[in-house]
C-alpha cells in the first residue's frame, strides 16, 4: 500500500557533470539546491544579487549581467542607519556606503565573468507580486523595510512573465546556443499574500514556466520541485516550525529526487566520494592530539590526494592544504 503520490519526473536528457559551470538565480529555493552543489564540489554562483523572488527582479538582475554595468552610489538608498540597493537582497546591505558598493559590485564582476562560461542556469521563481516604487515605476527585489507607501503591489500576469523572459532567454541563447535553463517554483508559500493569493500567484508562475519551456524546447526545462512537496510531502511533517519553510528532511529529499533526474551514475559516485571525505574533514574528536586522530588525519590525506588525482577538474586544494597544515 502507498501513502503518498510519486511524482514522475519526466526524462528531459540534460544531465549535469562537474565539469559544468552553474549559475542559481531566485528564491531560497535556489539557495537550498546551490549550497548542495556547492558542498558536493560543483562548480556554482548562487544568487549574486542575494535571494530574489519575482520573475521580473530576477529578469532585471540577468540583464543587468548582460550590460557589463557595475552599480554607483547613486544608485544607494539610506535607511535606519543603513545603506541599501533596491536590486539586492539585505545581506548586502551596510552602515557604510562604500562597503556596502564595494560588496555589490564584487559579486556583480563575479557573477558578469561566471556568465560568460555558464553553462547551466537554474531560476526559482517564488511569488508573482512585485513591488514597484511609486516614485519611478521601477520593480525592487526587495522593500529593505521602508513604508508601505513607497511602493505598489502588483500580481504579475502570465503573458508579462513570458513576455520578459522571452527576451531573456533569447538574449542568453545568442551568446551561448548550447546554455541550458532549468525553471523551478518554489514551494515555499507566501501566506503573507494570503492563503487563495499565494494559490493564484503559485498558478500564474506554473503557467509562465510552462509556456516558456514549450517556446525553448531545446534549451529551457522544468524541474517539479513544487509538485514534490505539495504532493509526495504532503504533510506538515515535512516543514520547519514557523509552517512555510521546508525542514531539512524535506530538502535532503528534494536533492535527491535531484539528483535522480540530474545526474549520471559518474557524477553520483564522485559525489559519494567527496561526501565520505567530507565527513572525514569535519570530523571533531574529543581529543585531537592522540596517535589514533594523527592516523585518522593521514588516512584522510591519503583519501584526498587519490581523490584529487582522480578528479583533477574538482578543486579541492583548499581542503588539500589545511589538511596538510593540521597533520604537521
Amino acid at each position: 500500500m502507498k501513502f503518498s503520490t510519486s511524482i514522475e519526473i519526466p526524462e528531459n536528457g540534460l544531465k549535469i557533470c562537474h565539469m559544468n559551470r552553474i549559475l542559481l538565480f531566485g528564491s531560497c529555493f535556489s539557495e537550498n539546491i546551490g549550497k548542495r552543489l556547492a558542498k558536493s564540489k560543483f562548480q556554482v554562483d548562487i544568487n549574486p544579487f542575494g535571494i530574489l523572488y519575482n520573475p521580473l527582479s530576477v529578469a532585471v538582475a540577468i540583464k543587468r549581467l548582460l550590460q557589463n554595468k557595475p552599480f554607483n552610489a547613486a544608485e544607494l538608498t539610506f535607511r535606519d542607519g543603513l545603506w541599501h540597493s533596491f536590486m539586492h537582497h539585505g545581506a548586502f546591505s551596510n552602515v557604510d556606503r562604500d562597503c556596502c558598493l564595494e560588496a555589490i559590485n564584487y559579486r556583480y564582476a563575479t557573477a558578469v565573468e561566471g556568465l560568460k562560461q555558464m553553462d547551466i542556469l537554474f531560476v526559482t521563481f517564488g511569488t508573482a507580486f512585485v513591488y514597484r516604487q511609486i516614485s519611478d515605476g521601477e520593480v525592487v527585489g526587495n522593500c529593505h523595510k521602508f513604508p508601505d507607501s513607497t511602493f505598489s503591489r502588483t500580481r504579475l500576469s502570465v503573458q508579462s512573465i513570458v513576455d520578459e523572459w522571452s527576451a531573456v532567454i533569447s538574449e542568453l541563447i545568442s551568446q551561448n546556443k548550447e546554455l541550458k535553463i532549468v525553471f523551478t517554483v518554489s514551494p515555499i508559500r507566501h501566506f503573507k499574500d494570503g492563503a487563495h493569493h499565494n494559490q493564484l500567484s503559485k498558478s500564474t508562475l506554473l503557467l509562465a514556466v510552462d509556456e516558456l519551456v514549450n517556446k525553448f524546447s531545446h534549451n529551457v526545462n522544468y524541474f517539479p520541485a513544487f509538485e514534490i512537496v505539495m504532493d509526495e510531502l504532503r504533510d506538515y511533517r515535512y516543514y520547519a516550525a514557523d509552517m512555510t519553510h521546508l525542514s531539512d528532511v524535506a530538502l535532503d529529499y528534494i536533492w535527491e529526487r535531484f539528483g535522480e533526474s540530474f545526474f549520471d551514475d559518474n557524477t553520483s559516485t564522485i559525489i559519494r566520494l567527496w561526501n565520505e571525505i567530507d565527513r572525514s574533514l569535519n570530523h571533531r574528536p574529543l581529543n585531537n592530539v592522540t596517535d589514533q586522530y594523527k592516523r585518522f588525519q593521514l588516512q584522510t590525506l591519503n583519501k584526498l590526494e587519490h581523490f584529487k588525482n582522480q578528479y583533477p577538474f574538482i578543486n579541492c586544494e583548499t581542503e588539500y592544504i589545511d589538511l596538510q597544515n593540521s597533520i604537521k
